[in-house]
């Protein structure tokens, strides 16, 4: 799928208060905007977001694991808009809480599609398969230089932020169950765009898919 050439311009990013909605519709209305990141040196890396999932703890029976892990649900409850580190077999996977203060909920970004500093984003993440640089949650964040430094900051700040797309029509978009998932295992809370090479190659656990 081509894009029209992004726009990264920090005047233009969404601000935390569209995160304070249902992380369901949210993480759908996130596809095909842009995630900027700007280096220390002034490289600005910015890639497309491609697959999303949606994490809302008060209807979801996933969530019994974010009461295991130290300080999780505090900081899944915490404001909207703030970027949150959920650890998978110790890698961070990139999300943005959604709904207001004490209400466990956020959206995970689980692929994106390289338009700006690709280059440098093989430096920090060397693949031999290029497809490989940025089609999955944890790859993502390396490629794209997310370190922890960001973890609780709000999503709009001048060195990560993120820049709305052009709506997609349903006819662009796929919805399946999570991936990696026991419990809510069902739920249609994955969104991706259809026909995208970058989107991960993870199994919905649910098997359930559509159009």
């Amino acid at each position: 799928m081509l894009f029209d050439a992004p726009v990264v311009d920090h005047a233009h990013a969404l601000n935390p208060e569209f995160f304070a909605g249902d992380p369901v519709v949210v993480a759908r209305q996130l596809l095909g905007a842009v995630l900027v990141r700007v280096l220390e040196d002034g490289t600005v890396l910015a890639a497309r977001i491609v697959e999303t999932e949606g994490y809302d703890c008060p209807r979801d029976p996933s969530c019994h694991v974010v009461a295991r892990l130290p300080g999780a649900a505090a900081a899944m409850g915490g404001e909207p808009g703030r970027v949150y580190f959920h650890y998978a077999y110790k890698q961070a996977l990139l999300n943005i809480t959604c709904r207001p203060v004490g209400i466990q909920a956020s959206i995970l970004i689980r692929a994106v599609q390289p338009l700006l500093g690709e280059e440098n984003m093989r430096e920090l993440r060397p693949v031999k398969r290029p497809i490989d640089l940025s089609n999955g949650p944890a790859k993502l964040v390396t490629a794209l230089g997310i370190t922890e430094e960001l973890k609780g900051q709000p999503i709009d700040t001048p060195v990560f932020y993120i820049v709305p797309g052009k709506a997609l029509p349903e006819s662009e978009v796929d919805t399946t169950s999570r991936v990696g998932l026991r419990q809510g295992a069902e739920l249609p809370w994955r969104f991706l765009i259809r026909g995208n090479g970058w989107v991960s190659a993870g199994k919905p656990s649910g098997g359930v898919t559509q159009p």
